[in-house]
């Protein structure tokens, strides 16, 4: 049986005020903000083993702020993000990643990065199945027989 923790109301709420905080929108690069509901699915979605040091990440944050971050003013905020900055160790690195790793892999943030919407490999050369032409170098080598460590 696995330990499932998930995040609380209060909790997301408050990572997607940091997360807005993090990356806001830009209107130039035309690219949400990291509070972006698709992008707040997409973290919700994938934090696995990170859940753990995410919300107890996000309950350093309810315990410097006081009150939920949505509910104080810029100013109180920039300080309490700071000071999270400064004092949150592990699980303040750990909140920053997720939000950017999740950030970074929306497709609209892609493409503002000029990066295509697909693998790198094979860059469109569909090989036909039964074709294995590429391997022609290898076999004309010959065998090797070499001792397993």
């Amino acid at each position: 049986m696995t330990d499932h923790v998930s995040l609380t109301p209060r909790q997301r709420d408050d990572l997607r005020t940091i997360a807005a905080m993090i990356i806001p929108a830009s209107d130039e690069y035309k690219v949400p903000s990291a509070d972006d509901p698709a992008i707040q699915a997409d973290i919700l979605a994938t934090l696995g083993r990170d859940t753990k040091l995410v919300a107890a990440a996000l309950d350093h944050l309810a315990r410097l702020a006081g009150a939920p971050l949505a509910e104080l003013d810029a100013a109180r905020r920039d300080a309490v993000a700071q000071e999270f900055r400064r004092d949150g160790g592990v699980a303040a690195a750990t909140l920053v990643r997720v939000v950017l790793q999740c950030y970074y892999r929306d497709d609209r943030v892609l493409r503002s990065l000029g990066l295509e919407l697909r693998a790198p490999f094979p860059k469109g050369h569909v090989l036909p199945d039964g074709d294995w032409s590429l391997l022609d170098p290898v076999k004309a080598r010959g065998g090797s027989l070499r001792r397993a460590p």
